[in-house]
């Protein structure tokens, strides 16, 4: 099992930039796929970026603004987020996989962490 706590959500206007950070403890961080999640209000839980256990391979939803990285020596994930708007407005979640290979599938991974709000007003 992997311990997650995210943090770096706030209340931001449209336009700016916010990174999010993971960390993790439990299991071997390297060996874990991680990927972030968002959920708004009245909507499904959707991934918004997703990076393998070397931090070689990553996948995208939301391109171009967003940037997903990993320090394995720290047990940590980042999202950076650019340009925010309004829709971005969302819990933002972390997840790990228990295997280091990347995957797009929300069911794939077991190990979620608490969530941090992200507000953005226009």
């Amino acid at each position: 099992q992997v311990q997650l706590v995210e943090s770096g959500g706030g209340l931001v206007q449209a336009g700016d930039s916010l990174r999010l950070s993971c960390a993790a403890s439990g299991r071997t961080f390297s060996r874990c796929a991680m990927g972030w999640f968002r959920q708004a209000p009245g909507k499904e839980r959707e991934l918004v970026a997703a990076i393998s256990g070397s931090g070689g391979i990553t996948y995208y939803s939301v391109k171009d603004r967003f940037t997903i990285s990993r320090d394995n020596a720290k047990n940590t994930v980042y999202l950076q987020m650019n340009s925010l708007k309004p829709e971005d407005t969302a819990v933002y979640y972390c997840a790990a996989r228990a295997s280091a290979t990347i995957s797009p599938h929300l069911y794939e991974y077991i190990d979620w962490g608490q969530g941090t709000q992200v507000t953005v007003s226009s």
